[in-house]
């Protein structure tokens, strides 16, 4: 089961960071189809936000048709998202951890680190449709 987390320096509201944490999830292949996604009052609990932040999360979730409410049992994820096999994501996180890790030691913290990825993100993207 997924655990949600808030970053107060994200610049997302807690809502989209939740909707954001479960799409990054199927995407992974952390969440699959039938896997039920965390109790409202448990997610209320363990942020400490409103329910109504969390509900709107799980709407918008499932207006995308991500995920299923089923009423007194709970919300069901009901479709996945495009992602990798599972054996390619391994290696490709111990690579990462490794960059994060030289990176870290030439003296970037998180937030340089996160600058210098959607950076390169982008310009790759860019020259890819170039």
């Amino acid at each position: 089961m997924i655990e949600f987390h808030l970053d107060g320096g994200s610049g997302l509201s807690p809502y989209q960071q939740v909707v954001q944490q479960v799409r990054h999830a199927l995407r992974l292949g952390l969440l699959r189809e039938g896997d039920q996604l965390p109790k409202v009052k448990d997610v209320v609990a363990q942020l400490a936000i409103n329910p109504n932040t969390v509900l709107k999360a799980y709407r918008e979730l499932e207006h995308a048709g991500l995920v299923a409410a089923r009423p007194g049992v709970g919300t069901f994820v009901s479709a996945t998202l495009p992602g990798v096999a599972p054996g390619v994501l391994g290696p490709l996180s111990r690579d990462l951890r490794r960059w994060i890790a030289k990176a870290r030691l030439a003296g970037l913290d998180d937030e340089g680190i996160e600058a210098l990825i959607t950076t390169t993100l982008r310009t790759t993207a860019t020259e890819e449709t170039a």
